[in-house]
């Protein structure tokens, strides 16, 4: 029985994520995570934040990351019941080291903009004409280190991309937003081939009559552009852009559209969540949508 196999483990090694269980345990995740929460004697300690996330393959599109999959695998401690000082102190190592994580991550990020601010330009003119912000799970300190392959490319990467947005005002000259693209393109390619570095940027340079058109809401693509910034946080830059860029979201109207779709997604987990205890374990395989992490890649495309 899975239920009596994960008790032994946690019995001999003491708690574990998700990710280190399914180490010793041949198993599906979902079945494993399944017989976790439906045990008397097991508890999971989930650690961090759920925030929105965007998916065509959705009705309504909006669901929340962590997927319950990467959620279990990498943000979850499993535990016995009976040793809760145990599992909160596994959690907190846990926790530690993903807060350590998003900081060097974000820290890599700042580094990375502000020596291409110099090379784009006078630095000054970049200041005050370039707005540089930072998106994705980092902003949430929900980095993660968990190798995977880059879509394009399939090489290995070291967890969680790095999500910049980079936004230009009117009086940014055409010929050094093209220089500014080409920089980080550059760096992009440098970042993940480096075997000491092995990470993945993903990044837009936009300018504010894209934002301005991206505020209408009204596509997939747009909803998404929106979101990024909604989640966005300052890096480097104009602050005046920044601002600018929040007030544009607050005045169309979209952070209420985005609390929304936060609202469904939370629905939508809630009956994930139900369906995994409930349904017939044979059939989860075949109910991908529910549980699988989604990739949210329109805006960097």
């Amino acid at each position: 029985m899975t239920e009596d196999r994960i008790i032994k483990i946690i019995k001999d090694k003491g708690p574990l994520t998700g990710s280190q269980l399914l180490d010793h345990i041949n198993e599906d995740p979902l079945i494993l995570l399944r017989a976790c929460r439906l045990s008397r004697d097991l508890a999971v300690r989930i650690i961090g934040t759920r925030y929105l996330r965007l998916d065509r393959k959705i009705d309504g599109f909006a669901r929340l990351s962590p997927s319950i999959l990467r959620e279990f695998l990498t943000y979850s401690v499993i535990g016995l019941k009976t040793d809760m000082m145990s599992m909160e102190s596994k959690a907190e190592a846990l926790r530690s080291h993903i807060e350590k994580i998003s900081r060097y991550k974000s820290e890599l990020a700042y580094n990375l903009v502000s020596v291409l601010a110099g090379r784009v330009g006078d630095d000054l003119v970049v200041k005050d004409h370039v707005c540089f912000m930072l998106a994705g799970d980092i902003v949430f300190n929900m980095a993660h280190d968990v190798p995977r392959p880059e879509r394009s490319t399939r090489k290995k990467v070291l967890g969680s991309d790095i999500d910049i947005v980079a936004i230009v005002d009117k009086d940014f000259p055409e010929t050094l937003i093209r220089r500014l693209d080409d920089e980080i393109y550059r760096e992009k390619g440098r970042l993940l081939v480096n075997p000491y570095m092995r990470e993945e940027i993903d990044y837009i340079v936009k300018d504010l009559d894209k934002v301005t058109e991206q505020m209408k809401f009204d596509t997939f693509k747009h909803m998404v552009a929106c979101k990024i910034m909604h989640e966005g946080a300052f890096l480097y830059g104009s602050e005046e852009i920044f601002q600018l860029v929040k007030s544009m979201l607050r005045e169309n109207g979209v952070i209420f559209k985005i609390n929304s779709m936060e609202e469904q997604a939370r629905v939508f987990r809630e009956q994930a969540d139900e369906c995994l205890v409930k349904e017939n374990p044979a059939r989860l395989k075949e109910m991908t949508d529910f549980f699988y992490p989604a990739e949210e890649s329109e805006e960097f495309e």
